[in-house]
């Protein structure tokens, strides 16, 4: 019989996670289609990729839950197994257990997803976590810009060649191996380059939640934007430029496809008049999802005015998406509700046109490295 010193021990005893590492499940043949990547954090957290398609933050005890679930654990095991580890009641655990199987199954054949999202457990703020990778990798496959866009939307002229696809590929195999669960392929405009499509496929091949960020003229093409859909695109991050009829057009279209859409809406001394009939006009096509930056920081008063008009019309604002870029164009994280802090250079990275890597879009003069020539660990950590 354990004595009474042994059992105080056993209760102040740090409870010691599962090993972390990367777990796979494919489902068998006679199952609907999915497949579901686990990535277990040393603290004990995890991220778990459903479908390639969203990306689930879970705390400790979560992870689990996903753990034993991929492995085929009967609830009556994985509740002893998880009462045991964090000293909790078996009968809440199996209730916690079941209650999580069944959400999940219910995100797997749901189409349309936020591609980060929680399931009402404890929340876990990523940009917190000590983390093994970057939650999210941002790739600028082109500074190259459409005809007569201004030149500040990118640095046309800080890189001397493009990455080709092949090199690419590369870059995207070692974010996957390093545990890189979300890619967002960005520029310049990306639609210029004609093997989007191709690195698209190569990233839901993968296994990779993939978005792509662009001013959507070239989606307005039905063809296009469905060979886009084909390849796996997840999410898009749909540039508004409300003074261009085009654009409304544009995004028009895109709304109407299954396809998850954040609108992006720079603040500029030109557009600050027209924040009113912006908003109307986005919540007339049932936009659901919002990031907002402004051009200077002068703006930043009038973006949070605009900030407190969204709420109640069935938007959500985002403010952890790459944005378009501009030196001066910060995303205000101070104006988010939830106060999300920077995660540049922990939770994501900024991979350039040459394949060098920066902590983030604008951040130019802190280079980590290239991560077509060295090793992910030095560029990392």
């Amino acid at each position: 019989m354990a004595s009474i010193i042994e059992i105080i021990k056993n209760q102040f005893t740090r409870v010691q996670p599962l090993t972390a590492e990367t777990h796979h499940y494919q489902s068998g043949p006679d199952e609907p289609a999915y497949r579901l990547h686990l990535r277990l954090e040393k603290d004990g957290s995890g991220l778990l990729i459903v479908n390639a398609a969203t990306v689930l933050h879970l705390n400790p005890t979560a992870a689990e839950f996903a753990y034993h679930m991929m492995k085929g654990t009967s609830p009556e095991e994985a509740a002893r197994q998880i009462s045991k580890r964090y000293r909790i009641n078996r009968a809440a655990a199996l209730n916690d257990y079941v209650d999580f199987r069944d959400r999940v199954q219910t995100m797997i054949h749901t189409p349309d997803l936020d591609p980060t999202t929680y399931l009402d457990f404890e929340r876990v703020a990523p940009h917190s976590q000590e983390l093994s990778a970057p939650l999210r990798l941002d790739c600028a496959l082109t500074y190259r810009l459409p005809a007569k866009t201004r030149a500040d939307y990118a640095p046309t002229k800080r890189v001397d060649r493009e990455l080709t696809t092949v090199e690419w590929q590369t870059i995207l195999d070692k974010a996957w191996a390093a545990g890189i669960p979300h890619i967002t392929f960005t520029g310049g405009e990306a639609t210029l380059r004609d093997d989007l499509p191709a690195l698209i496929a190569h990233a839901e091949k993968l296994g990779q939640v993939s978005g792509l960020l662009t001013d959507g003229l070239k989606l307005a093409d039905k063809d296009y934007l469905q060979a886009l859909l084909q390849s796996g695109l997840d999410h898009l991050l749909f540039i508004l430029e409300p003074k261009n009829d085009a654009s409304w057009k544009a995004l028009e279209a895109v709304l109407a496809a299954d396809l998850y859409t954040t609108v992006h809406w720079t603040l500029t001394p030109e557009t600050a008049g027209m924040a009113d009939s912006i908003l109307q006009g986005l919540e007339k096509m049932q936009v659901k999802s919002l990031s907002l930056s402004a051009s200077d920081a002068s703006l930043h008063p009038a973006l949070q005015a605009f900030k407190e008009k969204v709420p109640g019309r069935g938007i959500t604002l985002r403010w952890d998406l790459p944005v378009p870029y501009s030196a001066e164009n910060p995303v205000a994280h101070e104006t988010a509700e939830d106060q999300v802090p920077s995660g540049a250079g922990k939770a994501w990275l900024y991979v350039e046109p040459d394949g060098d890597v920066l902590p983030s879009q604008g951040m130019a003069d802190r280079i980590l490295g290239n991560l077509l020539r060295e090793a992910w660990d030095k560029i990392y950590h």
